[in-house]
């Protein structure tokens, strides 16, 4: 699987960057509709992603559920429940599969380690989907001839 071929760019998704609030990331979670969205620097190195669970994590337990006393929190204060690493545009298929396994995208990150977008799992499955095609149209043929 060629990674770039199948990566959804930078551009096209939202993320947030590692100065905003907690505000301004339930503001951006909320308009786009993602349950999770990574981070990134004012550079555009990956750092980490969030999660609607994190935010509401820390509210909670911390803020007991008062977002006005929260809306200013900096992000990258708030304690995130996992570490999801990026991949490079050199990671082979099995590693990609083995990240996708426990969240719905991977971010990927050029040589710079500078976050140029993610694969999702829905384009992994689809990928493996048609690798399955392709070995039982084989399958099928050499059955025919032989």
């Amino acid at each position: 699987m060629n990674i770039l071929l199948n990566i959804t760019p930078k551009n096209q998704i939202a993320f947030v960057y590692s100065d905003y609030t907690l505000r301004q990331t339930l503001e951006k979670l909320e308009y786009h509709g993602y349950s999770a969205v990574p981070i990134i620097d004012r550079e555009g190195r990956y750092i980490a992603t969030i999660t609607e669970g994190d935010l509401l994590h820390i509210l909670k337990n911390k803020y007991s559920l008062n977002i006005k006393e929260a809306e200013a929190l900096p992000l990258m204060e708030i304690p995130r429940r996992f570490d999801i690493h990026a991949v490079t545009i050199h990671t082979k298929m099995e590693d990609l599969i083995a990240h996708a396994l426990n969240q719905n995208f991977v971010p990927v990150v050029d040589d710079r380690g500078v976050f140029i977008g993610i694969i999702t799992r829905k384009k992994i499955i689809q990928y493996l989907s048609d690798q399955y095609q392709k070995l039982a149209n084989s399958m099928l043929s050499l059955k025919k001839e032989g």
